[in-house]
């Protein structure tokens, strides 16, 4: 039977599960958990036919211990209120255990998007914008949204161009939200990081040979067959990035329309061009339909993930998932008691809060670029470039060897804006996952990497109480 419990109740439930094996007072713990401000919108708006229709949007900023809050504003049908609580309290979490210096938030408008013409959209965007512009929810040093369900770059682009209209004098105003265009302040790599920081995490679990054993696993990725249910713009990427550079072997993908496998491995690129012709995943060569959408969760497989909604596994399937290792790349893809019960039954699950942290990491990057009012690598490339010639020329004059133009330009590449990125989106799941794993291997408790990563939140929420002198 499928829990009924709300999602931020789940959040809460994994929030006091690790708030039980920590030594903070109540009080620190009551004011981390607690959600700090939530605020529901009604605004008219007018369709292309001339008719009004009312829209709901929502935005909850759940934790204030650091400035400004950041998260994702998604456009859904089922958006409520709880759910953007949940979310907002999972970014607090999220941005504390990757160490980026964000308090959490979230947004949503109560829309099915492909209901909507272009310019309705960029009509409810920008009012919205407006909304949140009134009510002081957004802005660089107060609330920085990002993309989520069925936003992108487009609708960050105009939610800016709104923000910059109402703010003239801030001279920060592109800092108002992350992921814009890199035309409009955007940064290069935005757009696959959520992915990339998938791929990032689950290459660094899997190298550690000592916790693959108990999985029957090898050490790396190399070979691993694995499933992903969601092709959006993170599960595309985390597929990509897994088959591509991790060399793992996608043998299941799921969407909404359906699922398919194929044991010998699915190429990706093929697949996108194959439901781009077709506008389904469904009948690629030489791969086999399912009866049923959800089965594809269930395919035998080394790794799964979870990329589209929040639930997407419960106490009603748990049992059939037969994956060694879970990676949560959406937001609460499985619920608090299924979570437990694969943990009992020896499935890795790494939680959402660590591994699809990738997004805000690089949202965190973009911010800066916006405050420091330079492209990353514009400073130090052609410095770094000249450096690197120079000890090259000292080489060969010291050696008698003679590098080629196209081996010193290889030695001597200075790093772009992307290579800069990526080197600290790598750099932090990896630090961060070494966090996590110390405090599970610290604990005599059983504690799964979800409770360890929610304990580093908790650890570092608190020093930042702390440290103000909020509490005595």
């Amino acid at each position: 039977m499928t829990n009924t419990i709300s999602f931020f109740d789940q959040v809460n439930t994994n929030f006091d599960r690790a708030a039980a094996l920590t030594d903070h007072p109540c009080g620190i713990l009551e004011q981390i958990k607690a959600i700090n401000s939530v605020i529901h919108f009604t605004f008219p708006l007018k369709k292309d036919d001339g008719t009004i229709e009312v829209m709901q949007a929502w935005r909850a900023e759940h934790s204030q211990h650091k400035l400004p809050t950041k998260g994702g504003i998604r456009y859904a049908a089922m958006v409520n209120e709880d759910e953007v609580k949940a979310l907002a309290a999972l970014m607090t979490y999220k941005c504390a255990i990757v160490d980026v210096p964000f308090g959490g938030a979230k947004g949503g408008v109560k829309i099915s998007a492909h209901e909507y013409s272009v310019g309705e959209l960029e009509r409810i965007t920008r009012r919205f914008t407006f909304e949140l512009f009134k009510k002081n929810f957004i802005g660089p040093g107060l609330d920085v949204p990002a993309p989520d369900f069925a936003t992108s770059s487009r609708e960050m682009a105009w939610i800016a161009d709104t923000y910059a209209t109402l703010a003239p004098q801030d001279i920060n105003a592109l800092g108002c939200v992350t992921a814009k265009p890199v035309s409009q302040g955007g940064i290069q790599g935005r757009t696959e990081a959520t992915g990339r920081g998938v791929f990032y995490a689950l290459r660094e679990v899997c190298s550690h040979g000592r916790d693959m054993r108990p999985l029957d696993l090898s050490p790396g990725l190399e070979g691993k067959r694995v499933v992903v249910q969601g092709l959006g713009n993170v599960g595309y990427h985390a597929a990509k990035f897994l088959e591509e550079e991790g060399g793992a072997v996608i043998v299941g993908l799921v969407e909404y329309e359906g699922a398919i496998s194929k044991p010998d491995g699915i190429h990706v690129e093929d697949l996108m061009a194959h439901r781009k012709e077709t506008g389904s995943l469904l009948d690629f060569e030489g791969a086999q339909n399912l009866e049923h959408r959800d089965a594809g969760l269930e395919l035998d497989c080394d790794i799964l993930v979870p990329a589209a909604l929040e639930n997407a596994i419960t106490m009603e399937n748990a049992p059939r998932i037969k994956a060694k290792i879970i990676g949560e790349a959406a937001n609460g893809p499985i619920t608090a008691d299924a979570s437990e019960s694969l943990h009992q039954r020896g499935v890795t699950v790494i939680p959402d809060a660590y591994i699809n942290a990738g997004g805000v990491t690089v949202s965190y990057f973009e911010w800066l670029k916006n405050l420091q009012h330079v492209r990353f690598g514009r400073m130090e490339k052609r410095f770094e470039e000249n450096a690197a010639r120079q000890i090259l020329n000292a080489i060969e004059h010291a050696t008698g060897t003679s590098f080629s133009e196209g081996e010193i330009s290889d030695f001597a590449h200075g790093a772009e804006e992307i290579d800069l990125v990526n080197s600290g989106l790598e750099e932090t799941m990896i630090k961060a996952y070494h966090e996590i794993r110390e405090i599970k291997k610290g604990r005599g408790e059983d504690i799964d990497l979800r409770t360890a990563s929610m304990i580093s939140a908790i650890d570092k929420i608190a020093i930042a109480y702390l440290d103000r002198g909020i509490f005595p």
